[in-house]
């Protein structure tokens, strides 16, 4: 039986081990040339992401609602994609559309996104995409508030949120006009 002391030690070693595996990709700053950006190996997306998130990204999964990190996220802030880093939306456009995922009415960068059908599942549906990493993000609807009548449904595990506090530091801090604005 081990002594009080060594199971804490033993508890310390274990939280430290985890503590190195980040579930989200370490990521410090913004990419600068994303003309240039060019997409990890399915080797390493499976090193840097935690299990849903390249789940959801690589292989088209979906999360489940009501149970994901940002469906009741309402922090001012950014929404990136999780493996490139690219722009996507801003919590300005998010909105609470009953799903359980989060939901935008529009992009913030239009070109960091693209569409395709998607007929899976007996469903008609549009698919979105991040235009530099090819991230499966979720899908858009037409059954969105006013003024765009659209509803990007996106998968959190998708994204990644910077705050509003944080976007100079993590060089997006072109998008802190969007901000001041609003107050």
């Amino acid at each position: 039986m081990l002594s009080r002391n060594s199971r804490l030690f033993a508890a310390a070693v274990v939280a430290l081990a985890f503590s190195a595996f980040p579930s989200r990709p370490v990521q410090a700053q913004a990419p600068t040339d994303l003309q240039h950006f060019v997409k990890p190996s399915d080797a390493e997306l499976k090193k840097i992401l935690s299990p849903i998130q390249y789940e959801v990204t690589q292989h088209d999964d979906t999360e489940r609602p009501f149970n994901n990190e940002y469906w009741n996220n309402h922090a001012a802030g950014i929404y990136v994609d999780v493996v490139s880093g690219e722009v996507l939306f801003s919590s300005l456009d998010k909105y609470e559309s009953g799903t359980g995922w989060p939901s935008f009415t529009k992009p913030l960068e239009p070109k960091n996104i693209k569409s395709k059908d998607d007929k899976s599942l007996g469903m008609d549906r549009t698919e979105v995409r991040s235009a530099h990493a090819n991230s499966h993000l979720g899908h858009v609807f037409d059954d969105g508030p006013q003024p765009t009548g659209l509803r990007y449904c996106m998968n959190s595990a998708s994204m990644r949120f910077i705050p509003v506090e944080k976007l100079e530091s993590s060089g997006y801090g072109k998008y802190l006009p969007l901000f001041q604005k609003k107050k």
